[in-house]
């Protein structure tokens, strides 16, 4: 009976283990992100997302219908790779990790920022996979608005 006590505490352990190296690997994507867009670094972008990954944006639009845009993957790289006069930054709090073996969801909520000019707020949700080459980003969608943004003191330049 100990033995397998030991043995059920052992699986357990490296269990935890494994899945919270996961944890911190997923997030080291999602921070890649927001460094590439703060650094204007296109490679470090792509380096995080699949071939071609599926990117949302839902908002209520100025009629106040709900919308769902289907974003160009490309056209962003191409954005952030752009040298600017301006920092994009987009800082994000309350991280949620879920990881299920290769498939993991992130749900972090974000404010974007021009220089340290708000922009905009909302929630960035990313599906990963994992693959040989580590964990990649192939599906995005975020939400966007300019008001009723609850931004914790830290997080604001």
């Amino acid at each position: 009976m100990k033995k397998l006590i030991v043995v059920l505490f052992c699986c357990f352990y490296l269990t935890s283990f494994s899945q919270e190296n996961d944890k911190n690997d997923i997030m080291q994507v999602i921070n890649n992100v927001f460094e590439a867009m703060r650094t204007s670094d296109s490679t470090l972008l792509k380096s995080s997302f699949v071939e071609e990954p599926n990117t949302f944006t839902a908002f209520i639009n100025q009629e106040g219908k709900s919308t769902l845009v289907n974003g160009d993957f490309q056209r962003f790289i191409n954005a952030v790779g752009q040298p600017k006069d301006q920092v994009w930054n987009e800082p994000i709090w309350n991280e949620k990790v879920e990881v299920d073996g290769n498939l993991a969801s992130v749900w972090v909520d974000y404010a974007f920022y021009v220089d340290d000019q708000f922009s905009h707020c909302g929630v960035d949700a990313f599906h990963l996979i994992k693959r040989e080459d580590g964990w990649k980003i192939f599906h995005l969608v975020d939400t966007r608005r300019k008001s009723d943004c609850v931004i914790p003191d830290e997080i604001k330049p």
